[in-house]
């Protein structure tokens, strides 16, 4: 695992929720410690894969990195299906060996409760396959809090993609120019500026065991105590 590196100290977000109707939210790394994930794909996958394949667990993860890499930003990065076939491995059967492994972020609950409490409109928008959504619903108490939850599986784009918002909009109507994003994934914040989406804020704290994403060009915050309405 690596060590979390020294880092600059971020600006105090204030978001000005009084024109904010919609919440738009991540669910890995954001939500939920992104622990689960990377051990799972780093460490537990490999291992099963020399296992199975007579090869070191070094030779494994290195074929394995070059195989996710090259899928990077697109909507086989997180199919588990894709995968399944890539590896010849029972990735969702894996994945529940590992379940309990699955942790919210401190305060993720209350701050859910506090959008709630404030009625605002709280959608999930995840990259995640619709079965890894299941485990991690089952795992922990967030699923009560949302009045719909998309997976961008639902419509064969990543978040990555531009145009996923308008297919989430016509699903679940919302006003771009009253909404806002949490998500650690740049690229998808990025997509969501393009399309119009007026208020973006960067998730940087995925896990205690991880690096601190760089916001960049980004308002970020660490810890879900810091923004939560008062």
């Amino acid at each position: 695992m690596r060590e979390s590196p020294q880092k600059k100290p971020l600006k105090p977000v204030t978001l000005p929720w009084s024109e904010i109707d919609t919440v738009l939210l991540d669910m890995d790394g954001t939500l939920l410690d992104l622990h689960f994930d990377f051990h799972f794909w780093m460490e537990y996958v490999p291992q099963k894969y020399a296992e199975k394949n007579g090869l070191s667990v070094k030779e494994a993860s290195q074929l394995i990195r070059q195989k996710i890499h090259s899928q990077t930003g697109t909507l086989n990065w997180y199919c588990l299906d894709y995968w399944q076939e890539q590896l010849g491995l029972p990735i969702v059967e894996l994945k529940h060996e590992l379940k309990h492994l699955i942790a919210e972020h401190p305060e993720v609950i209350r701050f859910l409760a506090s959008l709630r409490a404030l009625d605002k409109q709280v959608i999930m928008v995840t990259n995640a396959h619709r079965d890894s959504l299941a485990i991690k619903l089952e795992q922990t108490e967030i699923g009560e809090y949302f009045d719909a939850m998309v997976s961008s599986h639902d419509f064969g784009l990543p978040k990555e993609a531009t145009q996923l918002w308008a297919h989430i909009r016509k699903q679940t109507p919302f006003a771009p120019e009253r909404t806002l994003l949490i998500d650690d994934n740049l690229t998808a914040l990025r997509s969501a500026r393009e399309y119009g989406i007026a208020h973006l804020l960067c998730a940087v704290h995925v896990s205690p065991r991880l690096d601190f994403v760089n916001p960049q060009e980004f308002a970020g915050f660490e810890h879900f105590s810091q923004i939560i309405p008062s």
